[in-house]
């Protein structure tokens, strides 16, 4: 079917996203394709990306953290997602470089956007990852951070703030740098449970 131009990444955009992914031209065009195929529009909504989030958490509720990572990744909040966006996104979730990650990670704690991170952020996050933790796994957590409250608390603590504080990208950064404790709390891990699963399968 001869219109090329539509199904066809632009050189441009390729090169551009070759250097700041991991990913290889044939990743990428085959992803763009499967990508067309799902948003004809070239455009993924937000509902369209918690559907994405939602098929790969059936025993959760992943809404709120989609939407705090959408929110991360829509970088010219037009409410929706490019091609870029989504490989961006795809790109830094799964493994980036460390700094990028992490610049990342404030982005999504950054609820407001006004480039400091206040306790409340800290907690309305930790509380959208705590939502993707089935309830029966939440009861094995260590007992200081069972709930999103005393996990956000732990955070709050490890960053030496006062309640009322704020925390900058750069003082983020290098606290999470700095004590892997932090990195642990921050994240979500819960995509070794899904690998482990996976092998459960298998046998």
């Amino acid at each position: 079917m001869g219109n090329t131009k539509s199904s066809a990444l632009s050189k441009e955009l390729l090169e551009e996203l070759k250097l700041n992914t991991k990913y290889s031209e044939a990743e990428l065009s085959t992803w763009y394709q499967s990508f067309l195929k799902e948003c004809p529009g070239g455009k993924i909504s937000k509902e369209q990306f918690e559907g994405i989030y939602a098929s790969f958490f059936p025993d959760a509720d992943p809404s709120a953290y989609a939407r705090h990572v959408f929110r991360s990744f829509d970088t010219n909040a037009d409410g929706t997602l490019d091609f870029k966006e989504y490989i961006v996104a795809l790109h830094l979730t799964s493994g980036g470089k460390t700094l990028q990650k992490l610049e990342w990670a404030f982005a999504l704690y950054d609820v407001d956007g006004n480039g400091t991170i206040s306790k409340n952020e800290i907690q309305e996050i930790v509380r959208s990852i705590f939502n993707m933790i089935p309830t029966e796994d939440q009861k094995n957590l260590p007992e200081d951070e069972n709930t999103p409250e005393k996990r956000a608390e732990k955070i709050w603590t490890y960053f030496g703030k006062k309640d009322n504080d704020k925390i900058s990208e750069g003082e983020f950064i290098q606290g999470v740098m700095d004590n892997k404790e932090i990195l642990r709390l921050i994240q979500y891990d819960e995509p070794q449970k899904i690998k482990d699963k996976l092998k459960e399968k298998k046998h």
